[in-house]
C-alpha cells in the first residue's frame, strides 16, 4: 500500500538543494545568489568563501549540499558542474517589539528566507 513515488521533475542531468529558514532578507540572499548564477561550481564556491556576507557561508554549505547530491544520488560529473539556478523566496517574518519613548512601540522584523539551487551538467563538448 501507500502512495506511488512523485515523478522526478528536474531533467536527468540536473541536481538540487533547498534550504529553509535562513535568518536573512530575501532582498541580501538575492544579492549573493546573484553573484554565483551561472559559474563553474569550483568558481562559485571560491566567490562564496572569500565573500564578506554573513550569508553567503550558508549559501556555500547550500551549493555543497547540490554538487554532493549530484555525484552521489544522480551519478553526475563533478567538473562539469556549474549553477543553472539560484531561486530566493521569502519565509515567514518574525515580529518583535521595542520600548521606544513616552509609551510608544517600535516594531522590528526579522525575516527570513528559503533559498533553492540547481546545478546541471555542461554537455560535452566536441
Amino acid at each position: 500500500m501507500g502512495k506511488k513515488a512523485q515523478e522526478r521533475q528536474l531533467s536527468d542531468n540536473e541536481a538540487m538543494a533547498f534550504a529553509k529558514q535562513l535568518r536573512v532578507s530575501p532582498r541580501k540572499l538575492n544579492l549573493v545568489a546573484q553573484s554565483i548564477r551561472g559559474l563553474d561550481c569550483g568558481k562559485a564556491l571560491a566567490q562564496l568563501q572569500f565573500s564578506s556576507r554573513r550569508i553567503s557561508q550558508d549559501v556555500k554549505k547550500l551549493l555543497e549540499s547540490a554538487i554532493a547530491n549530484a555525484e552521489n544520488n544522480h551519478q553526475l560529473d563533478v567538473d562539469r558542474l556549474y549553477v543553472a539556478e539560484a531561486s530566493v523566496g521569502r519565509a515567514l517574518v518574525m515580529k518583535r517589539f521595542r520600548a521606544r519613548a513616552r509609551g510608544r512601540v517600535g516594531r522590528i522584523e526579522k525575516p527570513f528566507s528559503n533559498m533553492r539551487l540547481i546545478v546541471r551538467e555542461r554537455e560535452e563538448t566536441a
